[in-house]
C-alpha cells in the first residue's frame, strides 16, 4: 500500500476557513503567479509591518503562495496589520496551527506553522501585537509561513511590507 504525500491546501481552503471574511476563491491551477489587483480605497489606510524579524528562506512564487520566514521555536509572531481574527486553529491541512486576520473587505493575512496560538476567533488585534509563537506544526522546520490574500487570491507580501 503506497502512502500519498501530504498535499498543500487549496486556495479555497484557506479563504473559506476565514469564516466571516466571506471570501470565495477558485483554485485556478495556473502556473502564472498572482497579480496584485489595484488597491481599494478601503485598503489605502492600512500600514504593514513584518510579522517576524528573521531571514526569509523562501519567497512568493508559483508554488509558494507566501513567504517562509525562519526562526526559533517560541519566537513571537506579530500581526502584520490591525484587524479581526477570523480563524485560529489547526483544521486546514498543510498549515499547522494557523491564524487568519481580516484587515479590510479585501485583505486577509495568514500566519502558519505556529507552535501556539495566542488569540481567539473574533478578537480584534493591533498591528505589532503578538498573535502566536513560531513553531513547526505541519512543517519539517521551525518557520512562519506568511500570506497576504487580496480578494481571496494570494499576492506577494513584499508588495505590502516595508522594505528592509
Amino acid at each position: 500500500m503506497s502512502k500519498k504525500p501530504a498535499s498543500k491546501p487549496t486556495d479555497s481552503a484557506v479563504a473559506n476557513n476565514a469564516g466571516n471574511a466571506a471570501v470565495v476563491v477558485a483554485s485556478t491551477g495556473s502556473a502564472t503567479p498572482a497579480v496584485t489587483p489595484p488597491v481599494d480605497s478601503d485598503d489605502e489606510h492600512l500600514t504593514w509591518i513584518w510579522p517576524a524579524d528573521c531571514k526569509v528562506v523562501a519567497g512568493f512564487d508559483d508554488k509558494n503562495k507566501g513567504l517562509d520566514i525562519a526562526g526559533k521555536p517560541g519566537q513571537q509572531v506579530l500581526a502584520a496589520g490591525s484587524g479581526k481574527v477570523m480563524y485560529a486553529g489547526s483544521g486546514i491541512r498543510g498549515y499547522g496551527n494557523l491564524v487568519i486576520v481580516k484587515h479590510s473587505n479585501n485583505l486577509l493575512s495568514a500566519y502558519a506553522h505556529n507552535q501556539s496560538i495566542l488569540v481567539k476567533e473574533g478578537q480584534t488585534v493591533s498591528r505589532g501585537q503578538t498573535i502566536a509563537e513560531m513553531g513547526n506544526s505541519d512543517s519539517e522546520s521551525v518557520k512562519l509561513h506568511f500570506e497576504i490574500r487580496q480578494q481571496g487570491k494570494p499576492v506577494d507580501p513584499t508588495k505590502f511590507l516595508p522594505s528592509r
